[in-house]
């Protein structure tokens, strides 16, 4: 852990720009290694402070709106574009930046094919194959909107030339082995007229104890049987696993029957949701989780249910200390909102030590979002 009294204002996002080098590297050598290509996924993390080294490592950008598109374009030579729905608005656009672009549905192919005739297409699948346990990120769950079902492709529309599938979430490589084994079985009449398979986020490959070695050995397998297909993966989460932090302030201490909140100068709500969409409690340095008793950590909002966990901390916690919650690189900053006016966190940087801020936000950025 760096010296973090050099964070003089909080919240703030804090990358370990060490920490984030060694999991580029990590993807770097698994490129070498197994005939695949990582695309950054921007709907995970979006600093572009540090997309020049991003773009060094992965294969080219996924963006999933025209905004992400401009955002990746300046970097990343190769993008790929993915919605539920494209905007009419902006779907020219994106079809200028966009050299790969996957379609939700049929009816989507059908009614922009020809205004991207420079992009290669593709149909995005449901896999039929759930791992998310949480329905709210489950795009396999039964209605699911995103993704055709097999039934409903028998062959490639004229033009189609890929397939995209996304259903994990912080998974394994034995979700993926899985994984392909139900695109085999409910779209492998399709596999021999495609030339490109895109297996969508969720490979975690930086967490540890992930299989690198099943996870490549899954890989050159299905390679190796179906030779004529590139395959792709987009994690956004992996690139930038336990790569960083949220510092924020305790600023007051309330009680309520037997029950302590330490109440913070940021928010889950606004903040972090998905602690409360999962939900999860991120760790903290300095404490540990406890099922009884213990310490709330409450959000400044003025949301009832703006808190999470039960904290036992290794020295009593007081107004004023720094508590850094682990793990708040991904699915954090680009989820913010600025709910009762409250501030963005800074975006920082710790590079040999040295603590940078990168990005702060004010009164500007609130009254530029609203009418």
């Amino acid at each position: 852990m760096f010296d973090t009294n050099q964070i003089s204002h909080t919240p703030a996002f804090v990358l370990d720009y060490g920490r984030f080098e060694k999991n580029l590297q990590l993807i770097k050598d698994l490129q070498q290694q197994v005939p695949v290509s990582f695309l950054f996924a921007l709907k995970g993390f979006a600093m572009h402070a540090v997309f020049a080294e991003l773009a060094e490592t992965a294969c080219g950008a996924t963006a999933s709106s025209l905004n992400e598109a401009l955002l990746a374009s300046p970097y990343f030579g190769e993008v790929h574009a993915y919605a539920p729905v494209y905007q009419d608005r902006e779907f020219e656009t994106i079809a200028r930046i966009a050299k790969h672009i996957t379609f939700n549905s049929l009816s989507q192919y059908e009614k922009h094919k020809n205004d991207c005739p420079n992009a290669k297409k593709s149909l995005r699948i449901n896999p039929l194959y759930s791992t998310v346990e949480t329905p709210l990120y489950d795009p396999c769950a039964r209605g699911s909107r995103l993704g055709v079902l097999p039934e409903d492709l028998e062959v490639l529309p004229h033009g189609i030339t890929g397939l995209h599938a996304h259903n994990l979430c912080e998974s394994g490589a034995g979700e993926l082995e899985q994984t392909l084994v139900s695109i085999e079985k409910h779209y492998g009449h399709l596999l021999p007229f495609i030339s490109h398979l895109n297996l969508g986020g969720g490979h975690l490959v930086t967490r540890r104890g992930y299989d690198l070695e099943l996870f490549k050995a899954i890989l050159t397998s299905f390679s190796l049987r179906h030779p004529h297909i590139k395959l792709y993966v987009e994690p956004g989460a992996a690139f930038v696993w336990e790569t960083g932090y949220l510092a924020t302030r305790i600023v007051d201490i309330v009680q309520n029957r037997g029950i302590t909140t330490l109440m913070l100068d940021s928010s889950f709500a606004a903040h972090m949701p998905d602690c409360l969409e999962m939900p999860y409690c991120p760790v903290v340095v300095g404490a540990k989780l406890t099922k009884e008793g213990g310490y709330r950590l409450g959000g400044c909002s003025c949301l009832a249910g703006d808190w999470v966990g039960s904290y036992e901390f290794e020295k009593p916690p007081k107004v004023g200390d720094m508590l850094m919650l682990c793990d708040m690189m991904h699915y954090t900053m680009v989820k913010t909102t600025m709910f009762n006016g409250i501030a963005l966190p800074d975006i920082g940087i710790v590079r040999n030590g040295l603590y940078q801020i990168v990005k702060s936000f004010g009164f500007d950025d609130y009254q530029r979002r609203l009418s």
